[in-house]
């Protein structure tokens, strides 16, 4: 299931705690856009879905071919895979915990959506709606 990205407060508290202000955990400190520099590929024109991906990952490969569906099926939304073993940096930084990892950005880059595991392609249709 695609969840909004993590956001935490200075405090500790979770998402809509009452102490601190908010901090964005995931992405870049200018409100978490991702550009193509990045990674490595370009951004779609109305979303784009990232795929963090390993090597032996019997999920990641179910996970490429469910996005590629649904990047073929909606018009300006791209699929960019990321090897995470390869991109240990930006693995770091968007805090990503294992693969498969999804991330959905919009038109800007900046995070929308966030799923670690094999999505059904109806959330990921369901998460794109956030997006364009």
């Amino acid at each position: 299931m695609f969840a909004p990205p993590t956001t935490l407060t200075t405090a500790g508290t979770a998402q809509g705690g009452r102490r601190g202000r908010r901090v964005r955990v995931h992405g870049r400190e200018d409100g978490g856009r991702l550009r193509a520099a990045d990674l490595g590929a370009e951004l779609g024109v109305r979303a784009t879905l990232v795929q963090f991906s390993s090597a032996f990952c019997a999920p990641c490969r179910a996970t490429r071919r469910v996005l590629a569906e649904v990047a073929g099926m909606v018009p300006g939304v791209a699929h960019v895979e990321i090897d995470a073993e390869a991109n240990l940096g930006l693995v770091r930084r968007l805090e990503i915990l294992g693969t498969p990892t999804v991330l959905v950005l919009d038109a800007g880059g900046r995070v929308v959506r966030r799923a670690s595991g094999q999505p059904r392609k109806a959330d990921v249709i369901a998460a794109l709606g956030r997006a364009v």
